[in-house]
């Protein structure tokens, strides 16, 4: 939608060009990712370097010399910290950010350590497997997703991504959340689930921006109390590409084309389009099933 968008409000037809960078947005999601799980392994890794730093003060406290380790050893942690496919996608993709953006990663160490959530992890004299893990899922929803600073940065450093949060918080917080202590019980996931999925918002983009003209077409007539000039720019673009999933993918419902589009008028464009929309793409399935247009193959698909 966005790169539809993009392109006409630019007024490039460099079909290819858009077409590689909406394959590059796609594919960078894994680096957010990988950024985002990073910040445990990272956060423990300076609580680690804190801690015996401390230990070694020429006049240390006794807490410092004896300090709660529970942190650091957080089984969840720990299994991070030695997670192979983790460790081999960070090196493959070149990821360096806490390297170099450290205090990032000092200043939500601060925050977790301040936080009550931290003071009372620590304080419990005994604690299960169930509840140190637990005290990660928390402390990633809690204290890291909706971090401030941490947004701002991923904001500054790819503008791309800035949709892409969420879904890479959901993603983390539901691997986290089946974790167990063995190193390899959580895998970098693909970005595709197979060949076709990697081909299809490709297609999409390229059978609506090349079949422009008709696509327009056919809601064009459906908006009687509307000009086409006064319907904004983002909701003709939405409007385009879920008829032409209605029309160029037989495989897709349209129960399910029509619910992914509200949801995008009602993220994206203004407080009234979405029931705009929404009565547009009913009228228009009643006439592809009146004028015997309907394309949909498989059961369930209509």
């Amino acid at each position: 939608m966005q790169s539809i968008y993009a392109m006409r409000q630019s007024g490039s037809d460099n079909l290819e060009k858009q077409e590689k960078f909406l394959q590059f947005s796609l594919e960078s999601i894994i680096d957010l990712y990988l950024i985002l799980l990073s910040t445990l392994v990272e956060i423990r890794k300076k609580e680690i370097e804190y801690t015996d730093i401390a230990q070694k003060k020429h006049l240390a406290t006794t807490e410092e010399r004896n300090p709660n380790l529970r942190f650091i050893n957080n089984p969840i942690l720990v299994a991070l910290s030695e997670n192979k496919s983790l460790r081999i996608a960070l090196e493959n993709n070149k990821i360096t950010n806490w390297q170099s953006n450290d205090d990032t990663i000092l200043l939500l160490l601060q925050d977790i350590k301040q936080s009550e959530l931290y003071q009372n992890y620590m304080a419990k004299k005994a604690i299960t497997f169930e509840e140190e893990r637990f005290f990660v899922v928390d402390m990633f929803s809690e204290l890291i997703a909706p971090n401030e600073r941490l947004y701002s940065y991923l904001e500054d450093f790819k503008l791309t991504w800035v949709d892409d949060i969420p879904v890479v918080n959901t993603q983390i917080l539901k691997q986290l959340r089946k974790m167990t202590s063995d190193a390899d019980s959580i895998k970098v996931p693909a970005i595709y689930k197979d060949e076709e999925d990697k081909e299809f918002s490709i297609i999409l983009f390229r059978k609506t921006v090349l079949n422009d003209a008709e696509l327009t077409k056919e809601f064009v007539n459906k908006t009687p109390n509307w000009d086409l000039d006064r319907i904004a720019e983002l909701d003709t673009t939405i409007l385009k590409m879920a008829i032409c999933e209605f029309l160029k993918f037989p495989s897709i419902p349209f129960k399910v084309t029509i619910n992914e589009y509200l949801e995008l008028a009602k993220e994206y464009s203004t407080p009234k389009s979405s029931i705009f929309i929404n009565g547009i793409l009913d009228n228009l399935v009643k006439d592809l099933h009146a004028n015997n247009k309907i394309n949909k193959v498989g059961r369930g698909l209509i």
